[in-house]
């Protein structure tokens, strides 16, 4: 006897008159790997980049156990010690390097000079992609050349300037020397070529000038190349240690990385102290930072790409 599953199979079988007979086959399983390669390739790229964020995530997590490290070990009952957690490491690296004056100051300095970079860099970067005038390849490559040029090497006509102009131990000596930069004019000169023209002339024959068109279209557009520009300034400005050490000797100028240097001692280091007062300095570049990643990754991104 048949079972009625062959029954249903041989029920299937259809023959037409002027075509040839088609059979349906019963359809078989299809053999799948466990894993298939992309599968592997993605596990071992994941495990490569979490063996890349540790290595990197290291030094910083060892600095912020250090500075946790208590300065007296509590004993216990066994007549051991056990090392447990303080933050009177913190308290103490606050109020020794007065980091509320050294917060204003360098925050001061850091937003005007990432404000000046803006203005020069956006200025500067239009005018290099978009203007037809003649050197404008030279002036492209002069732009370029000051990026071989450490600021270490211009310090002593920079220095006669400002004392020229009597600028010494003011914000000035602190703002004007890097209120434009090279970078920042190269990386938004990148970034208008990726927008298309046709943009621009659509907002001509609408009336808008070219301030216009810059403010109003231009600017909009490129916002991750703006947050990029102002995340590295403004990193690079908050971490500088040269130009406050060489200009300024007024206390009340201290910006955060010569009060992080008051810690440093000729012969003994305290060195929770030091990690303490390490972590309070950098908080606030890492939460900056992590409200503009994904603005700052796509300008990085982008910023190659011509259209």
């Amino acid at each position: 006897m048949y079972s009625k599953t062959q029954e249903r199979w041989e029920a299937e079988l259809v023959v037409d008159q002027n075509l040839s007979p088609k059979f349906h086959t019963r359809p078989q399983p299809v053999e799948q790997p466990v894993l298939s390669w992309s599968q592997i390739l993605g596990w071992l790229n994941g495990l490569l980049l979490l063996m890349g964020a540790a290595i990197v995530l290291l030094p910083l997590a060892m600095v912020f156990l250090t500075s946790l490290t208590p300065t007296q070990v509590v004993s216990d009952l066994n007549g051991g010690s056990v090392a447990g957690w303080s933050w009177e490491h913190y308290r103490e690296a606050w109020q020794r390097g007065n980091f509320l004056l050294a917060f204003g100051n360098s925050a001061l300095v850091a937003i005007a000079v990432t404000g000046l970079q803006t203005i020069t860099s956006a200025l500067a970067g239009y005018a290099l992609s978009r203007f037809q005038f003649r050197g404008r390849q030279a002036v492209l490559l002069i732009v370029l050349a000051t990026l071989v040029i450490p600021f270490q090497l211009l310090v002593i006509p920079v220095f006669l300037i400002l004392k020229w102009g009597h600028l010494i131990n003011t914000y000035g000596a602190l703002i004007l020397p890097t209120a434009a930069n090279g970078f920042g004019i190269f990386l938004l000169r990148q970034y208008f070529q990726t927008i298309p023209v046709e943009l621009e002339e659509a907002a001509a024959l609408d009336g808008a000038t070219r301030w216009q068109i810059l403010w109003r279209v231009m600017l909009p557009l490129a916002r991750p190349a703006l947050v990029t520009l102002f995340l590295f300034t403004f990193i690079g400005e908050w971490n500088d240690l040269f130009k406050p050490l060489v200009f300024t000797t007024r206390p009340e100028l201290q910006t955060i990385q010569l009060s992080l240097a008051n810690f440093q001692e000729q012969f003994t280091n305290n060195w929770p102290l030091m990690m303490a007062a390490v972590v309070i300095a950098t908080v606030p570049v890492v939460l900056l930072f992590l409200v503009g990643q994904r603005q700052f990754i796509q300008g990085i991104a982008t910023t190659g790409i011509k259209n």
